[in-house]
Formats: C-alpha cells, sequence, structure tokens
C-alpha cells in the first residue's frame, strides 16, 4: 500500500550561503522521497532556514517562524522545522520559548535532512545540534531556487578569522575547503544545464584550499573553471585582501569569463579601530590592497562592507572612514550598524555608541555613497555594455538585466527601455546576453536602449 508523500516547503532567510544550504536540503529530501512545494500554507511541514548573524537577521527569523507557527496553528501545516544558524547558536534558549516548533536543526545536520525527519514521527527528539564539519560535494542533490541561468556555487564552509564582532566561526565551525575537482564537476554540471553565471561563495573566498595544504588555491580552481564551455560570467564574493596575489589579479585581468568584480569587506580605515575589530590589517594595507587592486585590474568594480557604530568610534574615527569612502569612490557599498553579539569579543569591548548615533553615521555614509554611486553611473552614459537579461515586465515588455558589475540581489540593474524594442521580432529572453547603450543613470540603477540584434 502506498501513501502519499508528505510535501514540504523551505523558506531561506540570510546570505546565498544559507540559500545554498536550503538547495541542497531540498535536494536531499527529494531523493528521500519527500515532495517540494514553494508556498508554506500547501506544506505538511515546513523549514525555516535562519540566520543569526546579527540582530536584525535574528528578529526577521523570530518573525518568520511566529508566521508559520500560526498557520500549524490553524491547521495548516501538521509540522515546524527550524534550522540553521540561529538553531546552532540559541537551541536551549529556542527550544524553551517556542514550543510550537517540533524541530531544531544546526547548520552541521544538513545531509541528515531526511533522516532526522523521518527518526522525529516516532522519537520526537527535537534538537539535532553538532559540532558543524559537513561540507557538500558535486554528487550532493541540490534542488536550485535561484534562476536557470544563474547558480551560487560554495566553495568551502566555516571560518578561521577571530574577528571581534563576528559570531561566523562559533555558527559554521572552522574553515574547510572542497577539493578543485569537486567544484569543477559541479560547475561544468551547472554550465551543461544553462546557467551560464556562476558566483563563487565562501566565508572567505580568498582562504579557499589553504586548510587542504595539497597546493589548492583560488587561482588553481579557476585556471580550470575557465576552461568550462558555455560558461559566461564567474563572479567571486566575499573575499578578504590576503592572498590576492599577482598571478590571481594577472588571471582575473586577462580572462574574459571571470568578472571584474570583487566584494571585499574591509569594515574600516581607522587603524585604532581595525585593531580593535581584530581584522589583521591596518587602514595603510588597506589604502595598498584598494590600490593595487585598481591598478592590476583595470575597470574593476569594486564592493565592500563597512561597521559604523562599532565600540570606542569616535566622531575622528568616523570622519576618516567617510573620507575614505569619498576618496575611494567604490562601485558598490553597504554599512552595518554594529550589532552587539553575545559570545563575540567585541562585548566586552568599552565606548559603547548610542543606537540614535549609529544610525546618524549610518545614514551619512549611505547618502555619501548614494552621491558616489550615481557619479559613477552617470560615467557610463553613452557606453555599450554588454547585459544579461533577468526578467521581462508582462504588462510594459521592459527588460530587466544586469552587467557584469552587477551582483545578483545585492546590486542595482538595468533598466532596458520600451521603445527600443519597436520592431523587435526576436526579443531577449531570460539568461540571454545583449549589448544595451546607456541612456540615463539613477542613484543605484541604470537606463538603457537595445542596440538591433543580440
Amino acid at each position: 500500500m502506498s501513501f502519499p508523500k508528505q510535501r514540504v516547503s523551505i523558506v531561506s532567510l540570510g546570505c546565498a550561503r544559507n540559500l545554498v544550504d536550503s538547495e541542497v536540503m531540498a535536494g536531499l529530501l527529494q531523493k528521500s522521497h519527500y515532495e517540494m512545494v514553494q508556498e508554506p500554507g500547501d506544506a505538511d511541514v515546513v523549514l525555516v532556514n535562519t540566520c543569526g548573524f546579527i540582530e536584525a537577521a535574528k528578529a526577521e527569523s523570530i518573525d518568520s517562524i511566529l508566521e508559520i507557527a500560526r498557520l500549524k496553528e490553524e491547521g495548516k501545516v501538521k509540522k515546524l522545522v527550524v534550522a540553521g544558524c540561529l538553531s546552532q547558536r540559541y537551541p536551549e534558549e529556542l527550544a524553551k520559548e517556542l514550543p510550537e516548533v517540533d524541530l531544531f536543526i544546526g547548520t552541521g545536520e544538513v545531509p541528515r535532512i531526511g533522516e532526522i525527519l523521518r527518526a522525529h514521527e516516532s522519537t520526537r527528539q527535537r534538537r539535532y545540534i553538532g559540532i558543524p564539519t559537513y561540507l557538500y560535494d558535486h554528487a550532493t542533490p541540490r534542488a536550485r531556487t535561484t534562476p536557470s541561468y544563474s547558480a551560487f556555487l560554495k566553495v568551502s564552509e566555516g571560518c578561521d578569522h577571530k574577528c571581534a564582532f563576528c559570531i561566523i566561526p562559533q555558527l559554521r565551525g572552522p574553515h574547510r575547503s572542497r577539493s578543485v575537482e569537486s567544484i569543477v564537476k559541479e560547475a561544468a554540471t551547472l554550465a551543461t544545464e544553462g546557467v551560464k553565471e556562476i558566483n563563487l561563495i565562501a566565508q572567505d573566498l580568498t582562504a579557499y584550499g589553504r586548510d587542504r595544504k595539497d597546493g589548492t588555491t583560488l587561482y588553481r580552481l579557476l585556471r580550470e573553471m575557465v576552461e568550462i564551455p558555455d560558461l559566461v560570467w564567474i563572479r567571486l564574493l566575499y573575499a578578504y585582501p590576503n592572498f590576492l596575489d599577482a598571478p590571481l589579479l594577472d588571471l582575473i585581468r586577462t580572462s574574459d569569463k571571470i568578472c571584474k568584480y570583487i566584494d571585499i569587506p574591509f569594515q574600516h580605515i581607522s587603524p585604532r579601530l581595525l585593531q580593535r575589530m581584530r581584522r589583521g590589517k591596518s587602514g595603510s594595507a588597506v589604502r595598498e590592497a584598494v590600490n593595487r587592486l585598481r591598478e592590476s585590474i583595470p575597470g574593476l568594480t569594486l564592493r565592500t562592507s563597512l561597521i559604523v557604530g562599532f565600540p570606542g568610534e569616535t566622531e575622528e574615527d568616523f570622519e576618516e572612514l567617510l573620507d575614505f569612502v569619498e576618496k575611494t569612490s567604490f562601485e558598490r557599498l553597504g554599512v552595518f550598524k554594529y550589532s552587539e553579539e553575545e559570545g563575540t569579543a567585541a562585548v566586552q569591548l568599552d565606548g559603547k555608541i548610542s543606537e540614535e548615533e549609529k544610525e546618524r553615521r549610518w545614514q551619512e555614509v549611505m547618502d555619501l555613497q548614494a552621491a558616489i554611486s550615481r557619479k559613477n553611473n552617470e560615467a557610463l552614459i553613452g557606453t555599450i555594455e554588454r547585459v544579461m537579461i533577468n526578467a521581462i515586465d508582462s504588462d510594459s515588455g521592459q527588460l530587466v538585466g544586469r552587467t557584469q558589475a552587477h551582483a545578483p540581489e545585492v546590486d542595482g540593474v538595468v533598466f532596458v527601455e520600451k521603445r527600443s524594442l519597436t520592431g523587435e521580432t526576436n526579443s531577449p529572453q531570460p539568461g540571454d546576453m545583449t549589448d544595451v547603450r546607456i541612456t540615463g543613470a539613477l542613484d543605484y540603477d541604470l537606463i538603457g536602449e537595445k542596440l538591433h540584434g543580440y
């Protein structure tokens, strides 16, 4: 006698690294004869894959859990599972405060998701939290949720850095890298499935391979990846200034497939603040890294993230940061208001900054960056850019896409004006590449017109 498959919906929160975990769990559940559905209200089991990085992310995770709990109370959902960083960080507290949650699963239990769900039917054990050692590979089932032409590929897991503000090493475990062979096999498979853009992700991309002690490096990985047919863009996300050596930079500069785009979280420029943050780089070293990157890769899109309101940040430190942002003219920039996280070294520091002052400093940097971004965008007016189409507005027919200078989800887009499509019989579809003349600029987005033919 056959029974209907249990339907599972996964709500994935937080970063792209978490999204890959969600996709892997979906693939494993499908292999374990569960049926994946998109809407939580259509599911028997809802799994919320949480983020526990900073206060805002924790609040979003709790809100999502409570929203699904209401569906369970209404009888629309039978089982509520909370996975990921929040479970890893607060297993006892969550189990006590959220009796409506059936299961709590840590970051290291991803490969056991099917086994854990089946075991729960009989054991009713609520917590599965261990030391994270898991690392997926090319043979691991994965049900991608990103567009067919774009994918994230996680090359390593965990982190060995000791940044004073960061809880990630405790949530994700020590740094551990996949083999070059495994990553290249996965990338090649993705390319045969129609993926044109692969975004390489890790907690620290430039640390990739060092733990293997067998000569594995990011340079060696990229040398092999650029040979994969049909792959158009390879993007580097979440790098650190360390180990960006000349051979790697030369490869990025000369390869047609590697996007001239690097995401490096500098966090600050004040030497005193960098020391308190345990960043391992002085302010002069940060400036040298920026200069070396700009000189080595003409046309580079440089993205960074900064923290304002870190304990002890004086007005002088903040003014130095503003000056750095203005003079560096980052193409992309994100700013975080410092969030005090228990279990981190920064909790013990003196010189706490008020929330009002953090907000003021955050807004000032964001206003400055908006003006810088618009100026950078205006400089592109009249240029012809290669654009990957992401979407077509069903009502207007307007195309929306990205250049290699726009990472998915976090950066702006290119709006292709409808009038440029007059008379077109072969309008590009999502995933197609087309040449666009830039005709206008907004703070973070571009406006353009498609050239005939593609």
